[in-house]
């Protein structure tokens, strides 16, 4: 192997560790759906603690309602809740 070979392989080799180790160290991203007791769903991006009396409930983000249930989607982009149709 040339000088300027094992070089370029070298540099290969480092750029594959650290991108490596980037991807492990890498979170993954995690949300949350939030139901109220309207019907409401939308995701929401960190576990939020939501007065008892909003009516607000957390759920993981595979959850899905059962088959007699009836709930919406309803995203938002900023922080706050569902209230009856409205976004507080």
């Amino acid at each position: 192997m040339t000088k300027s070979g094992s070089i370029l392989a070298q540099t290969a080799l480092a750029a594959a560790i650290a991108a490596g180790a980037l991807m492990a160290t890498a979170m993954p991203a995690s949300a949350l759906i939030a139901c109220n007791k309207f019907g409401e769903c939308w995701h929401v991006r960190e576990n939020y603690v939501y007065r008892p009396e909003f009516g607000v409930t957390l759920h993981p983000d595979n959850w899905h309602w059962g088959r007699h249930e009836h709930f919406r989607w309803r995203e938002h982009a900023d922080r706050g809740y569902w209230h009856n149709g409205v976004w507080i």
